[in-house]
């Protein structure tokens, strides 16, 4: 199911800066049906998550995490940073473990204050990845690592 509508994603961290990037493609298998579906969201002016996978869970998952950062951020009074985004991310997904998001979220972001890089990717159940300068996700994760390094 993660592969029905395909998509990359991948994020790298460098000295003080992360980029992420993706593909547009929406498609149903080998058919591509348009070529303008975002997969990478900006959160805040420093936060980014990456969801590959099942084209309605991306649109689910990314108006409840928005939802979810929305209450933090009127709670706490200061954005927030990516770490605790990565951990409410896995949080919310370890939720739904029985029936899970057909996403691999991919979160990258600066700290606001000492503008420490930060990538991680998750599988469905929220279990996170923390590698120190690149993840990848989605149909051609193989490829995307082997590019990478």
């Amino acid at each position: 199911i993660l592969s029905y509508n395909g998509g990359a994603v991948v994020a790298m961290a460098g000295e003080k800066c992360v980029a992420i990037a993706s593909d547009l493609r929406y498609g149903r298998e080998l058919q591509t049906i348009s070529t303008d579906f975002p997969k990478v969201f900006e959160m805040n002016p420093h936060l980014w998550v990456g969801l590959p996978g099942l084209a309605t869970d991306i649109q689910t998952v990314k108006q409840k995490l928005e939802f979810r950062k929305n209450m933090y951020e009127l709670k706490e009074g200061r954005q927030m940073k990516p770490k605790t985004f990565a951990n409410m991310v896995s949080n919310m997904l370890y939720e739904r473990r029985f029936g899970p998001f057909f996403v691999e979220p991919i979160v990258a972001g600066l700290d606001p204050v000492t503008f420490e890089p930060y990538v991680c990717g998750m599988d469905l159940i929220g279990c996170i990845n923390n590698p120190v300068d690149f993840v990848a996700g989605g149909t051609p994760e193989e490829q995307l690592l082997g590019m990478c390094e």
